[in-house]
């Protein structure tokens, strides 16, 4: 008979950016990061490759030199697809630390990403309001102007459409 394996200590976590959506595999390991199969040093362009690198540059690659995570990422843009990620990585890296190391440790990289950037922990739930009737988006409108022209007859009345945006 086959002795029962010990249980793989892993988790999920997703990170969100708009329509896009990073959801990362963590679990015990030696480093390895990879995104849609590709090693995290190979994300172009260069300065998005550092913006996911973040939690990575903030934490020390001491605390990642025990863990593997596999990034699975879809939808949206590049730079969208590059917030979710980061914020998957930081999400599953807290969450493993909660499950498998100590609450003290996870406290600590809690704080030290809150502070720099809270959303690499929180969602950031801006969307694009879409487009209404009567202008040329979801907030301009066109104005139609009725104005009395030079004082005389009503038949040198002049018509101008003009489009005036509507700010919150």
């Amino acid at each position: 008979m086959a002795t029962a394996a010990a249980p793989i200590e892993s988790v999920q976590c997703f990170g969100r950016k708009k329509t896009a959506v990073a959801v990362t595999y963590c679990k015990r390991g030696r480093g390895l990061i990879k995104i849609n199969g590709c090693p995290i040093e190979l994300v172009e362009p260069e300065i998005l490759r550092f913006k996911a690198y973040e939690p990575i540059l903030l934490l020390g690659r001491q605390r990642f030199a025990g863990v593997d995570m596999r990034i699975r990422v879809k939808g949206g843009g590049h730079t969208s697809q590059i917030y979710a990620i980061r914020q998957s990585i930081a999400k599953a890296l807290v969450a493993f630390y909660q499950k498998y190391v100590d609450e003290q440790s996870k406290r600590e990289i809690k704080d030290i990403l809150v502070r720099y950037d809270r959303t690499l922990l929180v969602a950031d739930p801006r969307r694009c309001e879409p487009k209404k009737f009567g202008g040329r988006g979801a907030r301009a409108r066109v104005v139609i102007d009725h104005g009395q022209g030079d004082g005389s007859d009503g038949d040198s009345r002049i018509k101008c459409a003009v489009l005036v945006h509507i700010t919150c």
